[in-house]
């Protein structure tokens, strides 16, 4: 099936005289005739669900459609992006562990990374994900266990070149995370580039109408697990009667340790009803995108002839920085958020989207409405001017983030703002 297809029909399969639409599985738990039978489900000897934290069938439903979507092997959704990037992490590190991100990531993550697994033990070096391999190379250290990048930056909207670092993180024998949050499966896949895992945060496009937060955990089924650096999944797991990942899962080991040791034990699981919802925006997800990439292009070459601007990031335009990144892993659009910096700085900027009247000013991104959002004030508050110069965040930038409305209407929500300011 084309990608198109599979956003309605992978994931559930309904039999002979069952419902078309997938069911809401309500249930903590579920009964089985023998005591024995359970054993062998605590022993992962028999396939079924024992309790919903582990596997609920709407969701489980869910992450099988994603997992296709990406083209990986299994998949493990989250209460949120924050926890997919966290359990992506720490299902592979540990205190004393070292890993590698780019600097143009979001800014919550940044915190994550940089203060929460620091107090845990876990080293993070932030580079610049535009500086050459050779320098990337001389932060790694013996102790290093991944490297980390989004597809598309939020909000620097900068262009992630995945193989650049899948080349570098394989040649350490690490895998590759990548964020793909902003891009979606439908405009790419870091699989096919190199990525080994890959996360979002399915509050974005994935749901696209702002109804829950969730995230999720796709595994590539590509890296080598046993390469001598991660024993965690080829020595016998003492906390689940021994069993050896990679020798019960064989490529899909990372994404069962996920679930069988993270997930059992932070216990960051959606509900079903989260998942069900969840489903209802996967399946429009390729036509929402395609409208939003195009509602986009139009507001970014709107806003660039504007002489109010001074800059705007949104790589289809000729002559930015990362045009010729976005031919290569962005072919068919590059999503619909774009930042852009308004001459004046900070206090121009809130003048500016005070000033509109369709566009939401919200703590929100990636939604079927236009929204606005001030990073700099709001998202990445908690970072250091470094930080922010490092995100590619100036006093004056805004995100805006280009929804499903007609054209002409945003547009002259824009001619409007801009005229107050």
């Amino acid at each position: 099936m084309k990608i198109e297809t599979k956003c309605l029909h992978e994931g559930y399969h309904p039999k002979n005289g069952e419902p078309r639409v997938l069911p809401i599985y309500q249930s903590t738990t579920y009964t089985y005739d023998s005591t024995e039978h359970i054993g062998k489900l605590f022993d992962l000897s028999a396939e079924g669900y024992f309790y919903s934290r582990i596997a609920n069938p709407t969701v489980c439903a869910v992450e099988d459609k994603i997992a296709s979507l990406e083209g990986g092997v299994g998949a493990l959704c989250t209460t949120s992006g924050q926890a997919a990037s966290f359990i992506s992490l720490i299902n592979i590190l540990q205190a004393g562990d070292h890993f590698i991100s780019v600097s143009k990531i979001y800014g919550g993550t940044i915190n994550l990374f940089s203060v929460t697994l620091k107090r845990l033990g876990i080293e993070c070096t932030f580079v610049d994900p535009d500086t050459p391999a050779d320098n990337i190379q001389k932060q790694f250290k013996p102790n290093t266990k991944a490297v980390f990048g989004e597809t598309i930056a939020n909000p620097a909207i900068s262009v992630f070149d995945i193989e650049k670092f899948a080349e570098i993180a394989h040649k350490n024998q690490v895998p590759l995370i990548v964020d793909n949050t902003f891009a979606t499966p439908i405009l790419c896949r870091p699989f096919e580039f190199g990525a080994d895992i890959v996360i979002h945060s399915t509050s974005k496009y994935m749901d696209g109408h702002a109804i829950q937060i969730g995230g999720v955990i796709v595994d590539s089924g590509n890296f080598d697990w046993t390469n001598g650096k991660f024993p965690e999944f080829t020595e016998p797991d003492d906390s689940y009667h021994g069993v050896v990942y990679t020798k019960n899962y064989g490529n899909a080991a990372y994404i069962n340790k996920a679930r069988l040791q993270m997930m059992r034990d932070l216990g960051a699981c959606p509900s079903a009803h989260a998942a069900f919802l969840l489903n209802l925006g996967l399946e429009t997800l390729a036509v929402r995108m395609e409208k939003h990439c195009a509602n986009a292009e139009k507001v970014a070459q709107y806003l660039s002839s504007s002489s109010e601007i001074e800059f705007v990031n949104y790589p289809t335009l000729k002559g930015d920085q990362y045009f010729d990144l976005a031919k290569k892993y962005l072919p068919l659009g590059c999503s619909g958020v774009i930042s852009f910096s308004i001459k004046g700085g900070r206090e121009t900027a809130v003048k500016f989207m005070d000033g509109l009247k369709l566009a939401s000013n919200l703590v929100h991104v990636a939604d079927i409405r236009t929204c606005v959002l001030h990073p700099a004030s709001s998202t990445h508050r908690q970072l250091t001017d470094e930080q922010l110069g490092a995100a590619g965040i100036t006093p004056g930038l805004i995100r805006f983030s280009v929804g499903l409305e007609n054209i002409e209407d945003i547009l002259e929500d824009l001619d409007q703002a801009l005229a107050q300011v």
